[in-house]
């Protein structure tokens, strides 16, 4: 985006944005359906009605608590569209209760009655108002990478979060 070699994040260095923020993240999700292998199985598991394994996203809901307890938020906002996808309903049933209960301010964008907000087709994380990171995926949900996108408009991704947050509502007040 800048015309620099792009950034590309992972291992250690890309969970390192995650224990080091010292005031807020924000995530952005466009996506209806994510091709995630670490959740292949139990997104297997959710379809076939079985029930949540116990302790299902424990050490995430951890993380998430640890943050709270700092008085750091986590927000993030979905963007939905019904009905929802059979990953949609996994999130909902089986991810979110759970990021929730643990402290994370997770909230819906329903844009189902095709209201464009001005939100972008690219989901973001935005941690601590200064670093951004894109996530990309190809069509089919499947991550393609997560690049630290240097020298970003604070300002545009600032204004995005405020859209987004301001055309939402809580998880636990959403009725699909």
């Amino acid at each position: 985006m800048d015309g620099s070699d792009p950034v590309l994040l992972d291992g250690e260095e890309w969970q390192a944005y995650f224990r080091d923020f010292k005031r807020s993240a924000f995530r952005l999700e466009v996506h209806q359906i994510y091709t995630m292998p670490f959740e292949a199985e139990t997104l297997r598991s959710f379809l076939a009605g079985e029930p949540m394994p116990e302790g299902f996203n424990a050490s995430w809901h951890r993380t998430i608590r640890d943050h709270a307890a700092a008085g750091r938020i986590m927000t993030r906002a979905k963007i939905v569209r019904r009905p929802l996808t059979d990953y949609s309903r996994y999130l909902f049933e089986w991810c979110i209760p759970g990021n929730v209960a643990a402290g994370e301010d997770y909230r819906i964008v329903d844009v189902t009655d095709g209201t464009d907000p001005g939100l972008p087709a690219q989901d973001f994380w935005l941690f601590d108002e200064t670093t951004v990171v894109h996530l990309n995926y190809r069509p089919d949900g499947t991550q393609i990478n997560r690049e630290l996108i240097q020298s970003p408009d604070l300002g545009k991704y600032l204004a995005w979060r405020d859209i987004a947050l301001e055309n939402s509502v809580p998880f636990r007040g959403y009725r699909a």
